[in-house]
């Protein structure tokens, strides 16, 4: 499986020079190159990126810092294919993952082998403002996980993403936007999907998960879809706000953080409870200010994984909540600073974990916007009874 995709990453270099060559190849940051069958019943953009990535960490000890731990890698390295197949009302995308994060969690539920697939979805507007998606893709959940990796306001995403994520699934999607008056938008986003994560060849093993948002956009949309971009590198000449909801219930799940996190085994089999999360999120741009805030909060029937017999199995679901607030503000020679405050507050009686706090500078250098960027920050947490932890990461950012 390897070497297969080894050699199809080849062959995909070897032909983007070829294309490279020609007069018709696209700008910088627009694809490698662009194909349109002759008949012009479909299309395909055919584009890389990478994020390398460069980390120093230090803990406190005895009123001061240890030597720092040193980390270098290639933080992602992705392709993506997206275009239409046979109408423009039919759209398709495909996103693989080359690095070792990319790929990580073979399982025994993934085949034990690598998740090199992130996105294979269809979409089909099939009537009007209505749009079905099916296939493997981002839940509609927080904000955050929503932005691209590439298009994130500082180096990666906050605590919050972490332990709350819903991340990507395996189902349906129907989309669905309404216009009132002139400007007022309304966007509304039901999923259902199978509930155990990406990548999963053991079909479904708890019950179904539901996912519905919803998403107001009083002042029209953001320039250039910027409602999901961490920067306002669009410079909005008028304010833009969107405010949004999410409730997710994925029933009978066998994880510690609905589809994402551990496995709940006991004796049997699997531990199954339901598992509710609730995100409320806002995005606000103008003229090169930006804000986004998201609240996560997420619940369990039965947050402590049992055996037959009803004794604990010493894995618990991860419920309580977090909250995550970050705004930067980026100078007409496109450098941006930003800031994030993010804290943690997990049920400390269920999972043992006390509250977490980071505070996080941003510095960024946007050459040609996100297709090409340096950022860099530094970051504080504060934990309850454990060690405080001071980070400092550089990453460089290149997206053709």
């Amino acid at each position: 499986m390897k070497y297969n995709l080894f050699w199809f990453s080849l062959f995909l270099l070897y032909f983007s020079a070829i294309k490279g060559q020609e007069s018709n190849a696209p700008t910088f940051g627009n694809g490698l190159f662009n194909l349109v069958g002759k008949d012009s019943s479909w299309t395909m953009k055919v584009g890389a990126r990478m994020q390398i990535l460069a980390t120093n960490t230090w803990n406190s000890e005895n009123g001061g810092l240890t030597d720092p731990e040193q980390n270098f890698l290639v933080r992602r390295a992705r392709l993506k294919f997206d275009g239409f197949a046979y109408s423009p009302k039919l759209e398709y995308k495909i996103e693989l993952g080359l690095s070792n994060r990319d790929i990580s969690g073979a399982s025994q539920f993934t085949g034990n082998a690598p998740r090199y697939i992130l996105d294979a979805v269809v979409k089909w507007n099939f009537y009007e403002n209505f749009v079905l998606w099916f296939g493997q893709t981002k839940l509609p959940g927080n904000i955050e996980r929503v932005i691209s990796s590439g298009n994130l306001l500082q180096v990666d995403r906050s605590l919050l993403n972490g332990r709350f994520t819903i991340d990507r699934d395996m189902g349906f999607q129907l989309r669905h936007k309404t216009n009132i008056g002139q400007k007022f938008l309304i966007r509304e986003i039901f999923a259902l999907s199978q509930g155990e994560g990406r990548n999963i060849t053991t079909g479904n093993l708890g019950g179904l998960q539901y996912t519905s948002r919803l998403e107001l956009l009083p002042f029209g949309e953001f320039l250039g879809r910027g409602d999901y971009k961490g920067s306002d590198l669009n410079r909005e000449k008028t304010p833009k706000l969107m405010i949004a909801a999410t409730y997710d219930s994925n029933q009978n799940a066998v994880k510690s953080r609905s589809n994402q996190g551990s496995y709940l085994f006991n004796d049997v089999g699997f531990f199954e409870t339901n598992i509710n999360t609730v995100f409320i999120d806002a995005m606000f741009k103008y003229n090169g200010f930006s804000f986004m805030g998201e609240y996560a909060n997420r619940t369990a029937k039965d947050p402590i994984a049992k055996n037959s017999d009803g004794s604990a199995t010493g894995s618990v679901v991860e419920v309580g909540s977090g909250l995550n607030l970050q705004s930067g503000y980026l100078f007409e020679n496109n450098w941006e600073v930003s800031g994030r405050f993010t804290t943690i507050g997990l049920d400390q009686e269920i999972t043992g974990q006390n509250t977490q706090n980071q505070y996080t500078l941003g510095l960024s250098k946007y050459i040609v916007g996100h297709k090409l960027k340096v950022q860099s920050d530094l970051s504080y947490l504060s934990q309850i009874a454990s060690t405080d932890i001071l980070t400092y990461r550089l990453q460089l950012e290149v997206h053709f």
